[in-house]
């Protein structure tokens, strides 16, 4: 017998075996969708909003006798000292509620206790000695949601006599309302700049295949200086308080499709839009 007959039929079973099995480990070619055209558009806007509150801070202190830094502050010293400052925070907040302000808006903080040093006269041969004393001292607050009665609060402060004025702080009570609209100011000027690249080109906006906030917007309420055109504390007459207006900056990145002529619309394909 000839044994090649035999041995033939296994040699192209063989063959047909490894191309099939070249074949599927082959990866498989697909040919990727376009890229559409897209537009990218950055944008910023602000807006400028008027405050309409006001948080003003206060503080008052007393201080008990200067001792040579050798003695101890007398007790009844500091009792005396304290009992003077409550009497004087008392006539600030009565002073206060008289304009018709809730006791809820005044912030009488808490008592604060601190050493103070100060210099001793000089003596005859020119020594000068330090002496300590003690100081204390209660910060108020005053909120305000009608500006008007801005001029007749600080006329009470200084009627009672305030040993420091910190400032007035301006600020708004909606603060999301702001910032809103600073942010949608900002997106519909990246669609009117979008538009207007788009037309000039001859093309279409399509999908909006993405949106970044390139800035935040950001509030900061307002420290401002009083401005007074008139000695309120010595003639009484009402004083003139400028707020000024709080700006407030937002900036977006916004990314369009473009459909044209020359520019195939793939919504089918746009993936990041839908998401």
């Amino acid at each position: 017998m000839n044994p090649t007959p035999a041995r033939l039929p296994r040699f192209r079973y063989g063959l047909l075996s490894g191309a099939l099995l070249a074949l599927l480990s082959t990866p498989l070619a697909f040919a990727a969708p376009p890229t559409p055209p897209s537009l990218s558009v950055q944008a910023q806007s602000w807006v400028e909003v008027e405050p309409d509150q006001a948080t003003l801070t206060a503080r008052l202190w007393e201080n008990t006798p200067a001792v040579s830094s050798m003695e101890d502050t007398d007790s009844e010293a500091l009792g005396e000292a304290r009992e003077r400052l409550e009497s004087r925070a008392s006539e600030l907040i009565s002073a206060i509620e008289a304009l018709g302000i809730e006791r809820h808006a005044i912030n009488a903080g808490s008592l604060n206790v601190y050493p103070d040093h100060v210099a001793a006269p000089r003596s005859e041969n020119g020594d000068q000695e330090m002496l300590q004393r003690t100081r204390l001292e209660r910060p108020f607050s005053v909120e305000l949601t009608d500006l008007d009665q801005l001029g007749e609060v600080l006329n009470a402060l200084i009627g009672v006599g305030v040993n420091a004025l910190d400032g007035v702080q301006f600020d708004l009570q909606d603060r999301d309302a702001a910032t809103d609209e600073a942010l949608v100011k900002a997106l519909d000027k990246a669609r009117h700049k979008a538009d207007l690249m788009a037309s000039t080109l001859e093309a279409e906006l399509g999908h909006v295949q993405r949106i970044e906030e390139t800035q935040s917007p950001i509030f900061q309420p307002r420290m401002m200086a009083m401005r007074a055109e008139s000695d309120a504390a010595s003639s009484g007459a009402q004083s003139d308080y400028s707020p000024g207006t709080i700006r407030i900056d937002a900036g977006v990145n916004v990314e369009w499709t473009l459909k044209g002529p020359d520019a195939p619309d793939h919504a089918d394909t746009d993936v990041a839009a839908q998401e």
